[in-house]
């Protein structure tokens, strides 16, 4: 399994604020690119796994209205974020 309870709390405690701070958006953000990066290494194994391929637009567009939400209450946390997970944009 690639997302192990260790991973989530790693992912939580360095872009959240602990380890249980799991409703922060920049938590969140951090966890859907860790996802998203794991399913396009599958995708590019396995092309035509369309199901795969759908939830991984779904998470993108999840993810991206999360940023919009971030860059619209804290311009500052946002440009951290995305400086720091190296998302385009």
């Amino acid at each position: 399994m690639y997302l192990t309870k260790e991973i989530k709390e790693g992912i939580f405690e360095k872009h959240g604020k602990g380890k249980n701070d799991t409703g922060s958006s920049e938590g969140q953000i951090a966890l859907f690119t860790h996802r998203i990066n794991h399913l396009t290494g599958h995708l590019k194994q396995n092309r035509k796994d369309f199901n795969t391929e759908r939830s991984l637009v779904r998470m993108v567009g999840k993810r991206r209205s999360l940023l919009d939400y971030l860059k619209k209450t804290d311009i500052a946390r946002y440009r951290a974020i995305i400086k720091e997970l190296g998302i385009r944009k």
